[in-house]
């Protein structure tokens, strides 16, 4: 097929022509965009901010308005923003195109460049973190950004690195109004320490003996009326200074090759780089919560109170609990707070009224020694404590453990409605023990200490018709 050189020389001019204006447009200076901060929104890649490669049309400050070209590009412009910067004219409007016939506006405040002297970036007005600043590229350059866009995305995700940091809490405020007790937690638990063995010298049972001990205690406990249930249980480590016969007896944990056999132990040590023998012993701590919560008891004192109206004993287990209280009084600060409907429901569901606070100050037990004896609190100490409250007409705060949810929510005030009272041959068998301290200090009680059992003291000739007078 012959070919039209006329009008192949034609277009091949034509073509020549549109390729060198093209060229020559692509290497026109223009002021561009250049991102500096990314947003904190989801919008920061959508049409309406600006971004990178971005071709400045304009530029507001207050009542002054500057179009493109702008003489001296990036400098001139800086120049601009300082002088605008000292005379406190810091709000700026930005108009940018994006492609042919695309347009975006940003509404920001002027602020210094960190680092750079006169140098000025801009800030967005609705969002502090998006900052921007202003450079000098071709419009070819500013246009192959842009059509990067999506590349560039790809890019800034996988740059883009999570930030932490520290702040304020106030503590205090949140500790005062936000729990149930003020500034005491909810959470309680009873830490065991690993037993001395009986049969080797210088040595410790096992960690499996000290989980069977912590389950025995947790289930002990509820079978004998408190009301607790289990909720975790973790051992715990710490560190003390070991020589001699106990430093020769652990398992040293020098090397991996030792880790296998720590599984089971409850005493292994190491050397530090000081020479000194450290020993880790592995407890256990056992976490347990009242099945109900606890229910806030106030005990007001008037004129005339010569009793509390009630007892107080400790089980094995070291928990505090109510054991009797006056039937015949429906004066007595037991029976007006609500305590006495308490114990009356609580024999009723076969559990124990346990204390578990008195002036918000758990009296809980809270540690099992290596000897095996639990570190719980004195009835001699407390009920001289309650009788001082007694005397100085100062209210009492308990709190005790309720047994179920419908307890807890009903509270104290519900509880005081109640009328209905035990009757002396339904009193429990503690009261009939040596294991009982009471509230009252009436003359007719001669309390003798017994350390070595498990009551801080018994009463003589006890008597539950002839006590409460």
């Amino acid at each position: 097929m012959p070919m039209d050189r006329s009008s192949s020389w034609g277009s091949s001019r034509s073509g020549s022509e549109g390729s060198s204006s093209r060229i020559r447009a692509s290497n026109v200076a223009v002021l561009s965009i250049e991102c500096l901060k990314g947003s904190s929104k989801a919008e920061e890649w959508t049409c309406d901010m600006l971004q990178t490669g971005d071709i400045v049309e304009e530029i507001k400050i207050g009542n002054i308005s500057i179009t493109t070209p702008f003489k001296n590009g990036k400098s001139g412009v800086q120049k601009i923003l300082h002088n605008s910067f000292k005379s406190k004219e810091t709000s700026i409007r930005v108009r940018v195109r994006r492609g042919p016939d695309e347009f975006a506006e940003l509404m920001a405040c002027i602020v210094p460049l960190s680092g750079g002297k006169k140098q000025y970036m801009l800030r967005a007005i609705d969002d502090p973190n998006y900052t921007v600043g202003f450079v000098d590229r071709t419009e070819g350059d500013c246009l192959a950004l842009q059509a990067s866009r999506s590349s560039r995305m790809v890019s800034a995700l996988a740059a883009t690195k999570l930030h932490d940091g520290y702040v304020a809490y106030p503590w205090h405020k949140k500790m005062q109004e936000v729990l149930t007790i003020p500034n005491s937690s909810c959470f309680l638990s009873i830490l065991f320490l690993p037993k001395a063995s009986e049969t080797i010298a210088y040595r410790y049972n096992d960690l499996e003996d000290t989980l069977s001990r912590a389950n025995a205690w947790h289930t002990a406990s509820q079978a004998s009326g408190v009301p607790i249930l289990f909720m975790n249980i973790q051992t715990e480590s710490l560190l003390t200074k070991i020589s001699g016969e106990t430093a020769s007896s652990t398992v040293n944990a020098g090397s991996l090759s030792d880790l296998m056999d720590l599984a089971n132990v409850s005493l292994y040590g190491f050397e530090d780089y000081h020479g000194v023998d450290i020993g880790v012993v592995r407890a256990v701590r056992l976490w347990y919560a009242p099945i109900g919560g606890e229910v806030p008891v106030e005990i007001k004192i008037k004129e005339g109170d010569e009793k509390l109206g009630f007892a107080i004993g400790r089980t094995e287990e070291g928990f505090i609990h109510v054991t009797s209280i006056i039937d015949q009084d429906e004066d007595s600060p037991s029976t007006r707070s609500g305590l006495s409907s308490l114990y009356i429901e609580a024999r009723k569901a076969r559990k124990k009224l346990i204390i578990s606070r008195i002036s918000n100050q758990k009296v809980l037990p809270w540690m099992v020694s290596p000897e095996g004896a639990i570190r719980c609190y004195d009835t001699v100490s407390l009920s001289q404590k309650l009788s001082l409250h007694r005397h100085a007409k100062v209210p009492i705060s308990l709190h005790v453990f309720a047994w179920d949810q419908e307890v807890a929510m009903l509270g104290n005030a519900n509880l005081r409605t109640q009328t209905n009272t035990p009757v002396a041959s339904h009193l429990p068998q503690e009261t009939q023990t040596a294991q009982t301290a009471t509230a009252n200090d009436g003359p007719e009680f001669r309390p003798v200490r017994d350390t070595a059992g498990e009551g801080s003291f018994r009463f003589h000739n006890f008597s539950a018709p002839n006590n409460w007078v």
